[in-house]
């Protein structure tokens, strides 16, 4: 039976052989295609653009998009104030469900501490005394730049005595 043109043939389920090709055990998946597959990335464009500028690494190494990866391989992830360790899992080139994602990496214990410490560190949020010098100015402040201020009109450029 062949498929005419234009009509929509069933897709593969996931998992099944013909789904991809590269889920057998020497199978080998583009850096930037895996970390959009598992959702590390929003889309592939912005996958390559993170590994290009070394925010990846592989095996401790600083990788390219087109890397390829296997299962076994560690990867140290730096997403804007996240630094997250993956152990590869599974190899897959299409983009699937949140669940299915997660099963594609095993992130390593001390990994997960760090996430877990710098998430208490927000919740219980920002220290005050950071805040200070990039904040309103105190009251203490605002006296000195008002006494400031005051002097700096009350001096005079001009050439005319008064």
């Amino acid at each position: 039976m062949t498929a005419r043109r234009g009509s929509a043939a069933p897709l593969p389920a996931p998992g099944s052989a013909t789904h991809a090709a590269a889920e057998g055990p020497s199978a080998r998946v583009r850096l930037d295609k895996w970390l959009w597959a598992a959702r590390c990335c929003k889309t592939r464009a912005l996958a390559a653009e993170e590994v290009a500028r070394g925010r990846v690494l592989v095996n401790g190494q600083p990788a390219k998009p087109a890397r390829e990866l296997r299962v076994g391989d560690l990867l140290t992830l730096r997403l804007g104030e996240q630094r997250r360790e993956l152990r590869v899992a599974a190899l897959r080139t299409q983009r699937g469900p949140a669940a299915l994602a997660q099963t594609m990496y095993e992130e390593t214990p001390a990994s997960v501490q760090a996430r877990l410490a710098a998430a208490e560190r927000r919740r219980q949020g920002v220290e005050p005394a950071l805040a200070i010098a990039h904040g309103r100015p105190t009251k203490q402040n605002r006296r000195e730049i008002e006494r400031a201020r005051a002097a700096w009109q009350r001096w005079s450029a001009s050439a005319d005595p008064d």
